[in-house]
C-alpha cells in the first residue's frame, strides 16, 4: 500500500489555493525554503511536478490539478466527519450544493427556500457540468446536486435521483407577440431555444415539424437565466419552464401562448448513499416533493 504524508498534502492544498508560495508560507506559519521542501517531497512521492512557476505566480499541472481535487475531496471529507461525528460545540454546519450551470435559478431558488432564515447552515452552492458534479457527490464534497436530467443508467453506480417535479414547457414572450396560433406565433416570432443536445430542445424540433413550421432562431442558449435575459429584453418568444420566468409571468410582462406545446422539463435531486447523511438532504427534498 502507497503511504502518503498528509502533512504533505495539506501545505500542497494550501499553494494550490493561494497560487503563492509567500501567502501560503505566510499562512502556514512555515519559511518559504520548509514549505518548497514539504512541496517537493510530496512530489517525489507521487512521481509529478505539481507547479510550474510562470513570472511570480505557481500554476498547476495537469498531475497538479488532479492531487488538487483529491485534496478538497479528502479536506472536505474530513470537515464533514467532524460536522457529523465531533463534539466540538460548533453550531452552524455547511451544506454543501451542486446545481447544473444550465439549471434555472428560480428553481434552485425554491429548492433552497427552506433553509432561508437558519443561523445554523453555511449554504454552499457550486455550479458546473453535471459530470464533474457527480464526481464531487461521489468524493463527499458535495450532498446533493441538482439536475435537469438524471445520470445516465452506465454512471448511476449508487447514486440515487429523486424526481421533485415536472413542469410544463411553455412559449413565453411579450402579449403583444402571442396573437394567433402557437404555428402562428412560432413563425411569425424570433425563437430563442436552448441549445441543441438538450431534451426540451429535441422535443421542440419534434414538435416544430409536426406543426410544418420553419422558426427563425433568434439564439440558441445553455442558459436559462440567460434565455430569461433575452426574453425579457423583448428579443422574441422564448421556450422555457414557466419557474425560470415566474417573476415576469406573476407581474403580466410575460405572457405564456395559451396552446400547450406538450412538453415537460423535470427537476431531479441527485445523492449517494452515505452512513451519515447531511439530514438537510432529506429534509429539502421532502419539503420539494
Amino acid at each position: 500500500m502507497v503511504s502518503l504524508n498528509y502533512n504533505h498534502l495539506r501545505y500542497f492544498h494550501a499553494v494550490a489555493h493561494e497560487g503563492n508560495l509567500t501567502r501560503a508560507a505566510e499562512r502556514l506559519n512555515l519559511s518559504q525554503s520548509a514549505l518548497s521542501t514539504q512541496i517537493r517531497a510530496l512530489e517525489a512521492r507521487l512521481g509529478h511536478d505539481l507547479f510550474e512557476r510562470r513570472g511570480r505566480a505557481l500554476h498547476l499541472t495537469e498531475a497538479g490539478r488532479i492531487a488538487l481535487e483529491h485534496a478538497d475531496a479528502i479536506f472536505a471529507a474530513g470537515r464533514d466527519l467532524v460536522d457529523t461525528l465531533g463534539q466540538t460545540g460548533q453550531v452552524r454546519r455547511a451544506f454543501r450544493v451542486g446545481a447544473e450551470a444550465t439549471l434555472s435559478r428560480n428553481f434552485q431558488m425554491r429548492f433552497l427556500a427552506p433553509l432561508v432564515g437558519r443561523d445554523d447552515t453555511d449554504l454552499v452552492l457550486r455550479s458546473g457540468r453535471l459530470g464533474e458534479l457527480l464526481e464531487g457527490l461521489r468524493a463527499h464534497a458535495l450532498d446533493v446536486v441538482l439536475a435537469t436530467t438524471p445520470p445516465p443508467d452506465d454512471a448511476i453506480g449508487r447514486l440515487e435521483a429523486h424526481l421533485l417535479s415536472e413542469q410544463a414547457v411553455s412559449i413565453v414572450g411579450a402579449a403583444e407577440r402571442m396573437s394567433g396560433s402557437l404555428a402562428e406565433v412560432l413563425t411569425r416570432e424570433p425563437v430563442i431555444l436552448p441549445a441543441r443536445g438538450f431534451e426540451m430542445r429535441t422535443g421542440f424540433d419534434a414538435l416544430a415539424s409536426r406543426l410544418d413550421v420553419r422558426c427563425e432562431v433568434a439564439a440558441e442558449i445553455e442558459d436559462m437565466a440567460m434565455m430569461r435575459l433575452m426574453v425579457r429584453a423583448d428579443m422574441g418568444v422564448a421556450l422555457v419552464p414557466p419557474v425560470v420566468v415566474a417573476d415576469e409571468l406573476a407581474s403580466g410582462r410575460l405572457v405564456e401562448h395559451g396552446e400547450t406545446t406538450g412538453l415537460t422539463e423535470r427537476f431531479w435531486a441527485v445523492t449517494y448513499p452515505r452512513r451519515f447523511p447531511n439530514p438537510l438532504v432529506r429534509q429539502l427534498i421532502d419539503a420539494n416533493l
